[in-house]
This record gives C-alpha cells, sequence and structure tokens, in this order.
C-alpha cells in the first residue's frame, strides 16, 4: 500500500494543531526541520515537535536537514519523534552511523536521506539499520518545487539495494510530488509520498491525499 505524509511546511502555522488534523486520513506526519546550515531555510527544532507529539498520535515522520544532525537525534527522538530521518551529506560517515545507533537505542526508527546530488550507492554501509531511506527529488531547504524528473533513476537504484538488502526497509520520495508526479515516483520503487502544498492546497484534503495514493 502506497504511503502519504503530509508535510506541516505547507501548513498555517497559526493554526497547527487544526491543520494536523485535516490530514488524519494520511499515514505519516511529515515534519521537516531545517537549520539555516545545512540548507539556507529555518523552520522548527524540538519544542516545536514537543508540541506537535502532545497533540496528535500520528505517526511523526522527522526530517532532519541539519548539520551534523548525530547532536540532537537524543533530543528529538525524546520530543516524540517515530522516525529520524538524517541527510548522507549532513556530517562524516561514522558520525551519519552513530546518529543511527542513538536513535536505535531511543526506540526510534532511523532512515537515510539522499540530496540530488547524492547516488544511490550511499545508503549501502547504513542499509542494514534503516526503516526507511529517502530520495529528495528537490534540492532540499524550500517547499513548493518542481519535481526532479532525473531523479527517478535514483529511487529505481535504491529500490533494487533495499530489495536486495532488507526488503522490510520503506522507500519514501519528497519533492514536488502531485497527483501527476506521484505514479511517476511508485513505479519507480517509492512507497512512502511526502507532499506539500498538493495536499493543504486542495479544497478537499482527503480527496488529495487518496488521489495520491492512486485510490
Amino acid at each position: 500500500m502506497i504511503k502519504i505524509a503530509p508535510s506541516i511546511l505547507s501548513a498555517d502555522f497559526a493554526n497547527l494543531e487544526r491543520d494536523i488534523k485535516k490530514i488524519s486520513a494520511a499515514d505519516y506526519l511529515h515534519v521537516d526541520v531545517m537549520d539555516g546550515a545545512f540548507v539556507p531555510n529555518i523552520t522548527i527544532g524540538m519544542p516545536a515537535v514537543r508540541s506537535i507529539r502532545g497533540c496528535t498520535d500520528m505517526f511523526l515522520d522527522v526530517h532532519l536537514m541539519i548539520d551534523k544532525p548525530v547532536r540532537y537525534v537524543e533530543a528529538f527522538a525524546k520530543a516524540g519523534a517515530d522516525l529520524l530521518t538524517v541527510h548522507l551529506e549532513a556530517d562524516h560517515p561514522s558520525r551519519i552511523a552513530e546518529a543511527l545507533r542513538i536513535a536505535g537505542e531511543h526506540g526510534v526508527k532511523r532512515a537515510v536521506a539522499l540530496r540530488p546530488i547524492t547516488k544511490a550507492e550511499a545508503v549501502l554501509p547504513y542499509i542494514d539499520l534503516l526503516d526507511m531511506v529517502l530520495v529528495m527529488t528537490v534540492e532540499p531547504g524550500f517547499g513548493g518545487q518542481s519535481f526532479m524528473d532525473s531523479q527517478l533513476e535514483t529511487v529505481r537504484r535504491v529500490r533494487a539495494i533495499i530489495e536486495q538488502y532488507n526488503p522490510a526497509c520503506e522507500l519514501e520520495v519528497d519533492g514536488g510530488i502531485n497527483p501527476a508526479t506521484a505514479p511517476l515516483a511508485v513505479a519507480a520503487g517509492a512507497n512512502v509520498l511526502v507532499a506539500g502544498s498538493a495536499i493543504y492546497g486542495a479544497a478537499d484534503i482527503p480527496a488529495a491525499i487518496a488521489a495520491l495514493r492512486g485510490t
């Protein structure tokens, strides 16, 4: 089954609890954490994740677009994340492995993310540890960008790696997902789709979620 993870980056932060309730038909709640260093934007931190955890029991898919994420994994786990994604480009491989280890020790599911500059094979040192791989189909940092078709090959290659080494691992795609691009990502091997404006900009949000699922 295709899972949908609406991104709260497109929600109204002045009415966040209301907007989280609007996407209750979805599977995951995607929370983008940006630090202004790894990406050129700043969003939210641990207090906001803690507040989100307090107003929903949805699965919190927390995407750490931050430099040296090992410094904050424990804090985000304690704030209520169900899954933490760290970017392979954000630190030395040994420190990425340490971040994944800490997440696992705190009972949080583990994922790595790949920017468009990063090859699919970069996941290989970690694949046995992972619950998810996230392939970015835009450059991380801002919502509302156009889907990069060139990333479909990366999605296909990551899917092949998952099938060979860790078939239980999920494959998430984030960036420019809408009713036109979602089937392309799914055909390439994705089973979790992150969408922001395609969901929060829709007149009928449950219908938009169903459309992205292909139902």
